[in-house]
């Protein structure tokens, strides 16, 4: 847990320099992560392989997100939504996304989303489909992983948590903003020059 807390605060610092106070007393702000997550479940009831493990890995996450945000004042909600055979079989890249704050793991990730065959989905749609997967560094994910989750996770909390209007590079010597890779984060505020 404490390698959790160490990687969000780095997390908010890269994410913007101030933190904006919140709480949840006389008139004070509720910060909400929002994770909702969409699945493939047949008429029976079940999903398929993916979707199973996933749903394991989600569960592990939020429990972990909510343990590491809770002391910063942000409640993690989490939505499953079904999907049903007929939804998957006109977008079958719907089943096993995970949105956090409306956007895709993989876009807070640098990644993007992929496909694999995927036999389960392909009994149960009675049709050759290739599912969702997750790209990210390199790697290619059918379950998405715990430790995914959480990264995305605290990413977006960390946008949560930037004051209203703040960019997300920090100010530099002077209150200008300093020049980085254009990745979001601190730059050194260092000219190149030794």
């Amino acid at each position: 847990m404490r390698r959790f807390g160490t990687l969000l605060l780095t997390m908010l610092a890269l994410a913007g320099c101030g933190r904006q106070e919140v709480g949840t007393g006389h008139g004070g702000t509720k910060v909400v992560l929002n994770i909702n997550w969409q699945r493939l479940v047949t008429e029976s009831g079940e999903t398929c392989d993916r979707c199973g493990g996933t749903q394991e890995e989600l569960r592990s996450a939020v429990e972990t997100l909510r343990e590491s945000l809770r002391p910063l004042g942000i409640e993690v909600a989490c939505a499953e939504q079904s999907l049903s055979t007929e939804q998957c079989g006109k977008d079958i890249i719907g089943s096993n996304r995970i949105l956090i704050q409306d956007r895709p793991l993989e876009d807070w990730l640098g990644g993007k989303a992929g496909q694999s065959p995927c036999g389960s989905c392909c009994e149960a749609l009675g049709e050759q489909v290739e599912c969702r997967t997750a790209q990210v560094d390199g790697a290619s994910y059918e379950v998405i992983p715990a430790q995914l989750i959480v990264r995305a996770g605290l990413l977006a909390a960390a946008e949560l948590l930037r004051p209203a209007g703040a960019s997300p590079c920090c100010p530099g010597p002077g209150g200008a903003q300093s020049e980085g890779d254009g990745s979001p984060g601190c730059g050194t505020g260092e000219s190149g020059s030794s």
